[in-house]
């Protein structure tokens, strides 16, 4: 029999999709990675896969990596955003941890395919939108490398999520799975990313507030509680207008504001790339937030830059985001926003 390591999380997601590998002929091994040490969060999580686990008369096992998410993602993070940046751990995860981990463990037992319960598709050289476009998850995994694609399954690709709620209801012991609610944020936070900063470095430090010229208007209450395009939590005296965060001076502790239509730009340089393709030069389109439209653009890479020259302007443009580029629904590559 064709055998599969699935990564489980404990959720619907990835409970269902075990029950579709099975019936397509895999003997899965389930694997569950604790990233960050809240143990409740991972004692949920971890009765939720014994419940699957036994359902489907499966193997399971539990991995320990919190040093190497701390290390990759975590620190990086919290690094971010002294730096003034806006940061995109998950994708970062994606492929520094989730995925290398995944299929360093599946070498470890001797397994080709891994599977995940991602909204995407991919024909193993390039990852594609899912069909459920609401909760599709390709802008997060644009940055995996181009070798693993061939040994990656996505079987929730082609799936609507109410439909994979619908089916798992159905299953007795996968119902009050099905039932809790979802989390969509990043793991380790609980409630707000300052949160996790406070426990790092001095967050609450007063400052100016300027405009595009340079000229004080305001003061703010410390600049890593702003990202671009923010309109709110800090004071412009006498505004008559809203006024939006333009820029970030982390080190003189600035953060500069002005109306919407500076915040406009129609050109992104992304460094850092993960290209699925040769071309250097091509028309494609670019979206630069998971929660945002993709835009028509050309682009140009010169070694590991790419310039991307908008053909509409982009509003809330943050340094450190993903920006991913696409052919209609196919991932082309991506790089991180400067």
């Amino acid at each position: 029999m064709k055998k599969v390591v699935l990564a489980m999380s404990g959720g619907v997601d990835s409970s269902y999709t075990a029950t579709l590998l099975q019936k397509e002929g895999y003997e899965v091994i389930g694997v569950y990675f604790k990233f960050h040490p809240n143990e409740e969060y991972h004692r949920k999580n971890i009765e939720n896969i014994k419940k699957v686990a036994k359902l489907l008369d499966i193997e399971y096992h539990i991995e320990d990596r919190m040093q190497e998410f701390r290390d990759r993602v975590y620190q990086p993070f919290v690094d971010a955003y002294i730096a003034g940046l806006t940061p995109n751990p998950c994708a970062l995860c994606n492929r520094v941890m989730k995925f290398t981990e995944l299929i360093a463990f599946a070498d470890k037992l001797g397994i080709e395919k891994v599977a995940t319960g991602h909204y995407a598709k991919t024909d193993g050289k390039f990852i594609y939108e899912a069909k459920d476009k609401s909760k599709d998850q390709s802008y997060f995994l644009f940055n995996l490398k181009k070798e693993f694609l061939p040994r990656i399954i996505f079987p929730l690709g082609d799936m609507l999520k109410e439909d994979v709620k619908r089916e798992a209801l159905k299953i007795p012991l996968l119902r009050s799975i099905a039932e809790q609610k979802e989390s969509s944020e990043i793991c380790f936070v609980d409630r707000s990313y300052i949160d996790v900063l406070k426990e790092h470095t001095e967050v609450d430090k007063p400052g100016v507030v300027v405009n595009s010229k340079g000229k004080v208007i305001g003061e703010h209450k410390g600049y890593m509680h702003y990202t671009i395009g923010k309109r709110k939590g800090f004071r412009v005296h006498g505004a008559r207008e809203p006024h939006y965060v333009l820029d970030i001076i982390p080190q003189k502790n600035i953060i500069v504001v002005g109306n919407k239509a500076q915040l406009a730009k129609q050109r992104v340089i992304l460094r850092g790339l993960n290209m699925f393709m040769e071309e250097k030069s091509f028309d494609a389109y670019i979206k630069v937030r998971y929660r945002t439209h993709k835009v028509p653009c050309s682009v140009k890479i010169d070694a590991s830059v790419a310039i991307v020259e908008l053909k509409e302007p982009v509003f809330g443009l943050a340094k450190g985001q993903a920006g991913v580029l696409y052919d209609e629904e196919k991932v082309l590559g991506g790089g991180w926003i400067v």
